[in-house]
């Protein structure tokens, strides 16, 4: 049975994967089977929760990023003062280098 939402029909929606995402989900697929089975001996023993090894190494991360300010406030000063003084210097060299990197990471 398929839902016609706002006139786009099932043959309008492009549902092909590429061999990349396929091999991707496999591998999960793999790896996460060892884990579901430990997870259903656990759960007839009682009520547990078992995080896959990727969401504990997120959790980690969210506990180390929070220790971080948000803002650095002096950092942002320093550079709110030498704007107005126009003492602030922008190396050219290192912005464009910073740009391409982040165009490399973006885009491969």
């Amino acid at each position: 049975m398929s839902v016609d939402l706002n006139g786009i029909g099932q043959g309008q929606v492009n549902t092909q994967r590429t061999t990349a995402d396929k091999s991707a989900n496999a591998q999960s697929a793999k790896q996460a089977a060892p884990e579901q089975a430990n997870a259903k001996a656990q759960s007839a023993r009682g009520e547990n929760v078992n995080l896959s090894s990727q969401a504990r190494n997120l959790k980690q991360l969210e506990q180390k990023l929070g220790d971080y300010p948000e803002m650095d406030d002096e950092r942002i000063e320093q550079i709110r003062s030498a704007l107005e003084n126009g003492t602030y210097k922008i190396d050219a060299g290192k912005l464009a280098q910073k740009m391409l990197d982040m165009d490399e990471s973006i885009f491969g």
